[in-house]
């Protein structure tokens, strides 16, 4: 892990940059009106609001504002404006030697998972899976978690919720080891070119609109390319309309697919954990060592900052 990122304070410089899809203007207004009422000064990047197809701009400019917030030395953290496609096409570009040399965080989900494995896999950079939430909008947990996950040092605790259906993959026992992962989707396109190695991992992993069929892919692509060998647990998020379509048959649900691939690793699950695009979503770091204790229902992670 590269050593030297500190946690955020009032008066440092954030930007945001959107590497995937084009944001809503109103949710990133509110989003730069919250960041300033906790004290940082906010900028936004020249191409934040580009449109290029379902892209926020072209690759050449949607690259230009990420490495130039990388190597602005006022920035003390990248905001992602969100998710959507398209960030696994300027993934190795990235200037990871400007990373490494002043690391700042970075921060997003979804789509963003394959930047945080990128920065993983290239100069060790811990970031942040969560988003910049805010409690009108999101929930007081949700908006605390991002404060926490940014502003502090302190360890992060998530709880599973019983209440959602991944809480059923539940196993038995202990697993530590460093958290490395996220989204299912952006996990799986990083695989062979830009994807860190799980040996001695715990992987997180979520997902949104997803088919059974993908999430049997995407996992089993993982495992027979060996890139789940030396896993040491599996912390799963939310699944968020993952429900089989009209031309499914069977019985299964995304539930039974997560089972049947997850079971056959022989390492402990703890699920229910509310980590991705569902209900009160919780900011949790990645690439920094963790816990699952599935007894107790509880993920622990260390911070990716210091104080």
């Amino acid at each position: 892990m590269v050593t030297g990122l500190r946690a955020l304070r009032a008066g440092d410089v954030v930007r945001f940059v959107s590497p995937a899809s084009t944001p809503d203007r109103v949710a990133v207004a509110r989003s730069v009106a919250h960041l300033e009422s906790l004290g940082l000064t906010v900028e936004v990047a020249p191409h934040a609001f580009d449109s290029y197809g379902y892209l926020a701009g072209t690759d050449r400019d949607r690259l230009s504002d990420f490495n130039d917030a990388l190597r602005d030395p006022r920035v003390r953290a990248i905001i992602t404006t969100r998710g959507g496609k398209g960030a696994y096409r300027i993934a190795d570009g990235l200037d990871f030697e400007a990373a490494a040399s002043d690391p700042k965080l970075v921060i997003g989900f979804s789509e963003i998972t394959i930047l945080h494995m990128a920065l993983l896999r290239h100069c060790g950079l811990a970031a942040v899976h969560g988003a910049c939430w805010d409690a009108a909008t999101f929930g007081e947990a949700s908006a605390q978690s991002f404060e926490r996950a940014v502003f502090t040092s302190s360890t992060v605790e998530v709880h599973s919720n019983p209440d959602d259906p991944t809480s059923a993959l539940t196993t038995r026992g202990i697993a530590s080891g460093t958290l490395i992962g996220g989204n299912l989707d952006s996990i799986a396109t990083a695989a062979g070119w830009t994807l860190p190695s799980f040996d001695g991992a715990i992987l997180l992993v979520e997902g949104v609109n997803q088919r059974l069929g993908h999430i049997d892919r995407q996992l089993t692509m993982l495992a027979n390319a060996g890139h789940l060998d030396g896993l040491r647990g599996v912390a799963v998020g939310q699944f968020t309309n993952c429900e089989p379509d009209s031309e499914t048959t069977g019985t299964w649900t995304a539930i039974d697919v997560l089972r049947d691939r997850l079971g056959r690793l022989g390492v402990p699950v703890l699920g229910g954990l509310p980590c991705g695009h569902g209900q009160g979503p919780i900011a949790v770091p990645i690439g920094t060592a963790a816990t699952i204790d599935t007894d107790r229902g509880v993920l622990t992670v260390e911070s990716a900052v210091t104080s």
